[in-house]
Protein backbone atom coordinates (compact mmCIF):
# COMPACT_ATOMS: atom_id res chain seq x y z
CA UNK A 1 0.00 0.00 0.00
CA UNK A 2 1.46 3.52 -1.12
CA UNK A 3 1.59 5.77 1.95
CA UNK A 4 0.59 9.21 1.35
CA UNK A 5 1.63 12.47 2.79
CA UNK A 6 1.68 16.14 2.84
CA UNK A 7 4.54 15.94 -0.04
CA UNK A 8 2.52 13.82 -1.75
CA UNK A 9 -0.56 15.90 -2.67
CA UNK A 10 -1.04 16.80 -5.94
CA UNK A 11 -0.76 20.25 -7.64
CA UNK A 12 -3.04 20.35 -10.60
CA UNK A 13 -3.27 23.35 -13.13
CA UNK A 14 -6.66 23.75 -14.32
CA UNK A 15 -7.22 26.23 -17.30
CA UNK A 16 -8.81 29.29 -16.91
CA UNK A 17 -10.98 30.96 -19.28
CA UNK A 18 -12.79 29.49 -22.50
CA UNK A 19 -12.01 25.83 -21.05
CA UNK A 20 -12.84 26.48 -17.62
CA UNK A 21 -16.34 25.50 -17.31
CA UNK A 22 -16.22 22.26 -19.73
CA UNK A 23 -13.16 21.38 -17.56
CA UNK A 24 -15.01 21.10 -14.12
CA UNK A 25 -18.49 19.57 -16.05
CA UNK A 26 -15.45 16.97 -17.07
CA UNK A 27 -14.04 16.56 -13.54
CA UNK A 28 -17.61 16.58 -12.20
CA UNK A 29 -18.88 13.65 -14.73
CA UNK A 30 -15.30 11.82 -12.91
CA UNK A 31 -16.80 12.01 -10.18
CA UNK A 32 -14.55 15.20 -8.42
CA UNK A 33 -16.70 18.10 -7.30
CA UNK A 34 -15.04 21.29 -7.74
CA UNK A 35 -16.00 24.62 -6.39
CA UNK A 36 -14.62 27.99 -8.10
CA UNK A 37 -15.13 31.42 -6.24
CA UNK A 38 -15.65 34.33 -8.66
CA UNK A 39 -12.23 35.61 -6.41
CA UNK A 40 -9.54 33.20 -6.06
CA UNK A 41 -7.33 31.43 -8.44
CA UNK A 42 -7.60 28.31 -5.98
CA UNK A 43 -10.71 25.87 -6.60
CA UNK A 44 -11.78 23.53 -3.68
CA UNK A 45 -11.81 20.19 -4.76
CA UNK A 46 -13.55 17.32 -2.74
CA UNK A 47 -10.46 15.17 -2.39
CA UNK A 48 -7.95 16.26 0.03
CA UNK A 49 -4.70 14.63 -2.28
CA UNK A 50 -5.15 17.23 -4.36
CA UNK A 51 -4.56 20.77 -5.00
CA UNK A 52 -6.12 23.32 -7.64
CA UNK A 53 -4.77 26.32 -9.40
CA UNK A 54 -6.28 28.16 -12.41
CA UNK A 55 -3.93 29.04 -14.98
CA UNK A 56 -4.11 30.49 -18.49
CA UNK A 57 -4.03 28.00 -20.94
CA UNK A 58 -1.08 29.83 -22.59
CA UNK A 59 0.90 29.72 -19.88
CA UNK A 60 0.44 26.13 -18.13
CA UNK A 61 3.02 24.40 -19.75
CA UNK A 62 5.64 26.98 -18.26
CA UNK A 63 4.50 26.08 -14.76
CA UNK A 64 4.58 22.33 -14.97
CA UNK A 65 8.14 22.36 -16.33
CA UNK A 66 9.15 24.66 -13.62
CA UNK A 67 7.63 22.36 -11.16
CA UNK A 68 5.45 24.92 -9.66
CA UNK A 69 2.77 22.27 -10.42
CA UNK A 70 2.93 18.73 -10.77
CA UNK A 71 -0.01 18.29 -13.57
CA UNK A 72 -1.86 20.61 -15.73
CA UNK A 73 -4.41 20.53 -18.30
CA UNK A 74 -3.59 22.28 -21.50
CA UNK A 75 -3.71 22.75 -24.91
CA UNK A 76 -0.94 20.80 -27.65
CA UNK A 77 -0.63 23.89 -29.52
CA UNK A 78 0.60 26.03 -26.09
CA UNK A 79 2.83 23.00 -25.07
CA UNK A 80 4.49 23.40 -28.90
CA UNK A 81 4.46 27.15 -28.20
CA UNK A 82 6.44 27.39 -25.06
CA UNK A 83 9.02 24.32 -26.04
CA UNK A 84 8.24 22.87 -23.03
CA UNK A 85 10.10 19.93 -21.69
CA UNK A 86 7.64 17.92 -20.07
CA UNK A 87 5.64 14.40 -19.75
CA UNK A 88 2.68 14.46 -21.89
CA UNK A 89 0.16 11.99 -20.02
CA UNK A 90 -2.52 11.48 -22.45
CA UNK A 91 -5.44 13.39 -24.58
CA UNK A 92 -8.12 14.63 -23.36
CA UNK A 93 -10.99 15.20 -26.49
CA UNK A 94 -13.01 17.97 -25.16
CA UNK A 95 -12.99 21.60 -25.84
CA UNK A 96 -15.42 24.52 -25.32
CA UNK A 97 -17.15 23.10 -28.57
CA UNK A 98 -16.54 20.52 -29.94
CA UNK A 99 -14.77 16.98 -29.37
CA UNK A 100 -12.32 18.13 -33.17
CA UNK A 101 -9.31 19.32 -33.19
CA UNK A 102 -8.88 23.28 -32.51
CA UNK A 103 -7.11 24.00 -35.73
CA UNK A 104 -4.68 26.83 -36.30
CA UNK A 105 -5.29 28.32 -39.77
CA UNK A 106 -3.40 31.26 -41.68
CA UNK A 107 -6.31 33.60 -43.55
CA UNK A 108 -6.76 36.48 -45.37
CA UNK A 109 -9.60 38.66 -45.94
CA UNK A 110 -11.91 36.98 -48.75
CA UNK A 111 -10.93 40.28 -51.14
CA UNK A 112 -7.50 39.41 -50.58
CA UNK A 113 -4.89 38.09 -53.93
CA UNK A 114 -2.85 35.77 -51.45
CA UNK A 115 -4.03 32.22 -52.53
CA UNK A 116 -0.71 30.41 -50.74
CA UNK A 117 1.88 31.22 -47.97
CA UNK A 118 4.46 32.30 -50.09
CA UNK A 119 2.47 35.39 -51.61
CA UNK A 120 2.81 36.59 -48.54
CA UNK A 121 6.42 37.08 -48.86
CA UNK A 122 7.56 40.64 -47.30
CA UNK A 123 4.38 40.74 -45.08
CA UNK A 124 2.92 41.40 -41.77
CA UNK A 125 1.38 38.81 -39.79
CA UNK A 126 -0.88 38.92 -36.78
CA UNK A 127 -1.15 36.15 -34.08
CA UNK A 128 -1.06 34.97 -30.66
CA UNK A 129 0.95 31.93 -31.58
CA UNK A 130 4.10 33.86 -32.29
CA UNK A 131 6.84 31.53 -32.24
CA UNK A 132 4.92 28.63 -34.21
CA UNK A 133 4.30 30.87 -36.42
CA UNK A 134 7.80 31.95 -37.20
CA UNK A 135 9.02 28.69 -37.43
CA UNK A 136 6.55 27.77 -39.89
CA UNK A 137 7.47 30.17 -42.32
CA UNK A 138 11.11 29.65 -41.80
CA UNK A 139 10.47 25.99 -42.79
CA UNK A 140 8.87 27.49 -45.70
CA UNK A 141 11.65 29.83 -46.29
CA UNK A 142 9.30 32.85 -46.67
CA UNK A 143 10.42 36.29 -44.90
CA UNK A 144 7.41 37.81 -43.14
CA UNK A 145 7.04 39.70 -39.77
CA UNK A 146 5.32 38.03 -37.43
CA UNK A 147 3.65 40.19 -34.57
CA UNK A 148 1.82 39.61 -31.52
CA UNK A 149 -1.71 39.41 -31.05
CA UNK A 150 -3.61 40.53 -27.96
CA UNK A 151 -6.62 38.83 -28.46
CA UNK A 152 -9.41 39.36 -31.39
CA UNK A 153 -6.85 38.85 -33.80
CA UNK A 154 -9.89 38.27 -36.81
CA UNK A 155 -10.65 41.56 -36.60
CA UNK A 156 -6.87 42.95 -37.82
CA UNK A 157 -7.02 40.75 -40.77
CA UNK A 158 -7.69 44.15 -42.74
CA UNK A 159 -4.66 45.72 -40.87
CA UNK A 160 -2.17 43.23 -41.72
CA UNK A 161 -1.69 41.01 -44.79
CA UNK A 162 -2.88 37.87 -42.93
CA UNK A 163 -3.62 36.54 -39.60
CA UNK A 164 -3.27 33.16 -37.96
CA UNK A 165 -6.07 32.25 -35.87
CA UNK A 166 -7.41 29.24 -33.65
CA UNK A 167 -10.78 28.29 -35.03
CA UNK A 168 -12.80 25.05 -33.84
CA UNK A 169 -16.10 25.90 -35.85
CA UNK A 170 -15.03 28.45 -38.55
CA UNK A 171 -17.77 30.35 -37.88
CA UNK A 172 -16.07 33.24 -36.51
CA UNK A 173 -13.57 33.20 -39.75
CA UNK A 174 -16.71 33.17 -41.93
CA UNK A 175 -18.96 35.96 -39.98
CA UNK A 176 -15.31 38.32 -40.51
CA UNK A 177 -15.23 37.48 -44.25
CA UNK A 178 -12.29 35.16 -43.81
CA UNK A 179 -10.48 32.70 -45.90
CA UNK A 180 -8.07 30.23 -45.08
CA UNK A 181 -4.77 29.47 -47.21
CA UNK A 182 -3.40 26.81 -45.04
CA UNK A 183 -3.46 25.08 -41.52
CA UNK A 184 -0.72 25.32 -39.37
CA UNK A 185 -1.36 23.29 -36.73
CA UNK A 186 -3.98 21.09 -34.98
CA UNK A 187 -4.59 20.71 -30.97
CA UNK A 188 -6.34 18.72 -28.91
CA UNK A 189 -6.39 19.38 -24.69
CA UNK A 190 -3.55 17.64 -23.19
CA UNK A 191 -3.07 15.89 -19.44
CA UNK A 192 0.95 17.09 -19.08
CA UNK A 193 3.25 15.86 -16.21
CA UNK A 194 6.59 17.50 -14.46
CA UNK A 195 9.13 15.26 -15.02
CA UNK A 196 10.05 14.63 -11.75
CA UNK A 197 6.53 14.55 -10.59
CA UNK A 198 6.04 11.55 -13.32
CA UNK A 199 8.83 9.60 -11.73
CA UNK A 200 7.38 10.03 -8.29
CA UNK A 201 5.41 6.69 -7.80
CA UNK A 202 3.20 8.38 -5.40
CA UNK A 203 2.16 11.24 -7.59
CA UNK A 204 2.08 9.02 -10.77
CA UNK A 205 -0.70 6.70 -9.51
CA UNK A 206 -2.62 9.14 -8.64
CA UNK A 207 -2.49 11.38 -12.27
CA UNK A 208 -3.04 7.84 -13.41
CA UNK A 209 -5.99 7.25 -11.83
CA UNK A 210 -7.40 10.57 -12.13
CA UNK A 211 -6.83 10.47 -16.22
CA UNK A 212 -8.09 7.36 -16.44
CA UNK A 213 -11.41 8.48 -14.61
CA UNK A 214 -11.68 11.54 -16.86
CA UNK A 215 -10.58 9.76 -19.96
CA UNK A 216 -13.75 7.66 -19.04
CA UNK A 217 -16.10 10.41 -18.28
CA UNK A 218 -15.33 11.67 -21.77
CA UNK A 219 -15.99 7.92 -23.73
CA UNK A 220 -19.65 8.02 -21.46
CA UNK A 221 -20.40 10.93 -23.26
CA UNK A 222 -21.07 9.88 -26.56
CA UNK A 223 -22.69 6.51 -25.38
CA UNK A 224 -25.79 4.98 -23.54
CA UNK A 225 -26.58 2.07 -22.21
CA UNK A 226 -29.42 -0.69 -23.30
CA UNK A 227 -31.53 -2.67 -21.35
CA UNK A 228 -34.35 -4.94 -22.77
CA UNK A 229 -36.22 -8.49 -22.39
CA UNK A 230 -35.85 -10.70 -24.94
CA UNK A 231 -37.77 -14.06 -25.79
CA UNK A 232 -35.13 -16.84 -25.75
CA UNK A 233 -36.67 -17.87 -29.49
CA UNK A 234 -35.40 -14.25 -30.58
CA UNK A 235 -32.27 -13.87 -28.91
CA UNK A 236 -30.08 -14.95 -31.87
CA UNK A 237 -32.09 -12.67 -34.36
CA UNK A 238 -31.80 -9.63 -31.78
CA UNK A 239 -28.10 -10.20 -30.74
CA UNK A 240 -27.72 -9.93 -34.82
CA UNK A 241 -29.37 -6.83 -34.64
CA UNK A 242 -26.64 -5.04 -31.88
CA UNK A 243 -23.24 -3.73 -33.14
CA UNK A 244 -20.54 -5.98 -33.80
CA UNK A 245 -18.64 -4.99 -31.34
CA UNK A 246 -20.58 -5.16 -28.73
CA UNK A 247 -20.69 -7.98 -26.43
CA UNK A 248 -23.91 -7.98 -24.69
CA UNK A 249 -24.56 -9.56 -20.99
CA UNK A 250 -27.29 -11.99 -21.51
CA UNK A 251 -28.93 -12.79 -17.91
CA UNK A 252 -31.75 -15.11 -17.26
CA UNK A 253 -35.66 -14.17 -16.07
CA UNK A 254 -37.49 -15.43 -13.33
CA UNK A 255 -39.74 -16.74 -16.58
CA UNK A 256 -37.64 -19.05 -18.12
CA UNK A 257 -38.41 -18.40 -21.81
CA UNK A 258 -36.84 -14.93 -21.50
CA UNK A 259 -33.58 -13.32 -20.85
CA UNK A 260 -32.61 -9.50 -20.48
CA UNK A 261 -29.65 -8.21 -22.12
CA UNK A 262 -27.52 -5.34 -21.66
CA UNK A 263 -25.26 -3.47 -23.99
CA UNK A 264 -23.95 -0.72 -24.51
CA UNK A 265 -23.90 1.36 -27.69
CA UNK A 266 -23.15 4.65 -29.37
CA UNK A 267 -25.88 7.83 -28.70
CA UNK A 268 -26.18 8.47 -32.33
CA UNK A 269 -27.31 4.89 -33.22
CA UNK A 270 -29.41 4.23 -30.57
CA UNK A 271 -32.38 5.94 -32.48
CA UNK A 272 -32.32 3.83 -35.45
CA UNK A 273 -31.23 0.71 -33.43
CA UNK A 274 -34.57 0.63 -30.33
CA UNK A 275 -37.13 0.47 -33.27
CA UNK A 276 -35.52 -1.91 -34.78
CA UNK A 277 -34.77 -4.09 -31.38
CA UNK A 278 -38.86 -3.54 -30.91
CA UNK A 279 -39.69 -5.12 -34.36
CA UNK A 280 -37.94 -8.21 -33.53
CA UNK A 281 -39.56 -8.86 -30.58
CA UNK A 282 -37.90 -6.99 -27.29
CA UNK A 283 -40.04 -5.67 -24.76
CA UNK A 284 -38.98 -3.22 -21.89
CA UNK A 285 -36.55 -1.82 -23.67
CA UNK A 286 -35.03 1.23 -21.28
CA UNK A 287 -31.83 3.86 -22.24
CA UNK A 288 -29.62 5.46 -19.73
CA UNK A 289 -26.98 7.74 -19.34
CA UNK A 290 -23.50 6.86 -18.34
CA UNK A 291 -20.91 8.24 -16.14
CA UNK A 292 -18.01 6.71 -17.20
CA UNK A 293 -17.27 4.08 -19.65
CA UNK A 294 -13.35 2.13 -18.53
CA UNK A 295 -12.02 0.25 -21.31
Amino acid sequence: MIRRSKDSVLRIGLPKGSLQDSTIALFAGAGYRINVSSRSYFPQIDDPQIDCVLFRAQEMSRYVEDGIIDVGITGYDWVMENGSDVTEVCELRYSKATSKPARWVLAVPEESSVQKPEDLAGGLIATELLQTTKRYFAEKNVDVKVEFSWGATEVKARLVDAIVDITETGSSLRANNLRVIDEILQSTTRVIANNDAWKDPVKRDKIESLTLLLRGAIEARAQVGLKLNVPKSKLDEIVALLPAEKSPTVSPLADGEWVAVEVIVEERVERELVPQLNRAGATGIFSYPLKKVIH
